[in-house]
């Protein structure tokens, strides 16, 4: 199976890019023909008064002289200077809108794209082994194809359409000179017309052929995406490595907070959740670690190491650890939970140091937490 087989993967946004940086985007030049032509008959309806009124004075100017004036450098000076001013302001409006065009009709597929390496010497370009690889190649047979089928088509219809006005044309040399100047005009401009719509089918095929072979050259193989993958967004292996120690790091820094919690409230097997609170302080209490599973028994076991209070709270527990990120302040909603959890804690250490002669009462380990805050 060869290379081209394997390619059976779309090109990726990234080898479209790399595609454009190199020049490479889909171009059609049926549809740059098409706008051009599709323009130079709008243009010549909307000039062809001035235009014929432009011809029309200067064919009067140019053919009806006399003696004096044909030896007078002055007198052809000037005469050339009002055929001049007769004719470049229409002339010079169809030539403005016909290459607007011309740039709109080459870029009208592919878009703008400018590329420093399309311009760049490359050896391969002059290379005559190349040359002749690319004169033989299958897209250079489809293009043959499509000219002389091009030619066929718009020359046979052209020819039809002019023999059926050979009288006419023959006719212009019995009109006066403004009269057979608008008749000229017309005819042209028929057989521009019926130019342009013998161009629309050629159009409508070339346009999602060259969208279709361009997407073909690109194409990529299964590897080829995983490599680029790979290379964009990094081995996944060595990724999901970094993640871990990232992880780890993270662990072991919110570890080091536990001995600064006051409370550490849990599920109790599966979260737990250490608390602080500065009563000193102007900030709400602040969740310093949270964890599941074998994170909270790392926590649970730090806090009996340095007698941090365990508080079973199954309820309270799964809210914290959803609501409320690590170092943040818990939200406003579970202010009085956790200031039911905290006035106990307090009291039962001043109870215990001799600072306070009464015991706190028991604490309602399930305690009131709005709907929304539930998990």
């Amino acid at each position: 199976m060869s290379d081209k087989d394997d390619k059976t993967e779309q090109p990726t946004e990234k080898k479209l890019a790399d595609a454009r940086k190199k020049g490479q985007v889909p171009r059609s030049k049926e549809a740059a023909t098409f706008v051009v032509l599709l323009a130079g008959v709008l243009s010549l309806w909307a000039f062809s008064s001035w235009l014929a009124r432009g011809l029309r004075l200067t064919m009067l100017n140019s053919f009806d002289l006399k003696r004096e004036q044909i030896f007078s450098t002055d007198e052809m000076r000037r005469i050339f200077i009002e055929n001049l001013s007769d004719i470049v302001l229409p002339i010079l409006g169809i030539c403005v809108v016909l290459f607007a065009c011309a740039i709109y009709g080459n870029i009208f597929l592919g878009g703008y794209n400018f590329s420093t390496e399309a311009i760049g010497f490359k050896f391969n370009k002059i290379n005559p082994l190349n040359g002749f690889k690319r004169m033989f190649s299958m897209n250079s047979i489809v293009e043959l194809i499509k000219g002389i089928l091009k030619i066929a088509c718009i020359g046979s219809i052209c020819y039809f359409v002019l023999s059926g006005r050979i009288s006419s044309v023959l006719a212009l040399s019995y009109l006066n000179p403004m009269a057979g100047i608008k008749q000229a005009i017309s005819i042209l401009f028929q057989c521009m017309v019926i130019i342009v719509c013998a161009m629309i089918p050629i159009v409508v095929i070339d346009v999602p052929y060259q969208k279709w072979h361009y997407t073909k050259e690109l194409r990529m193989s299964k590897q080829e995406v995983k490599d680029e993958f790979k290379n964009t967004e990094g081995n996944p292996q060595i990724k999901g490595k970094i993640k871990q120690l990232q992880y780890q790091m993270a662990a072991r820094r919110m570890m080091s907070n536990v001995p600064e919690a006051d409370v550490v409230v849990t599920n109790p097997t599966h979260y737990a959740v250490a608390l602080s609170y500065d009563p000193d302080g102007t900030t709400a209490p602040i969740v310093v670690a949270k964890g599941v599973d074998d994170i909270a028994e790392k926590i649970k076991d730090i806090a009996r190491e340095v007698n941090i209070p365990i508080l079973p709270m199954p309820p309270l527990a799964r809210s914290l650890y959803y609501t409320t990120e690590i170092d943040s302040e818990i939200p406003r909603g579970l202010f009085k939970a956790v200031a039911q959890v905290l006035a106990w804690v307090l009291g039962m250490k001043a109870f215990k140091e001799g600072k306070s002669q009464q015991r706190p009462r028991d604490l309602d380990m399930n305690p009131e937490i709005p709907q929304e805050l539930r998990f």
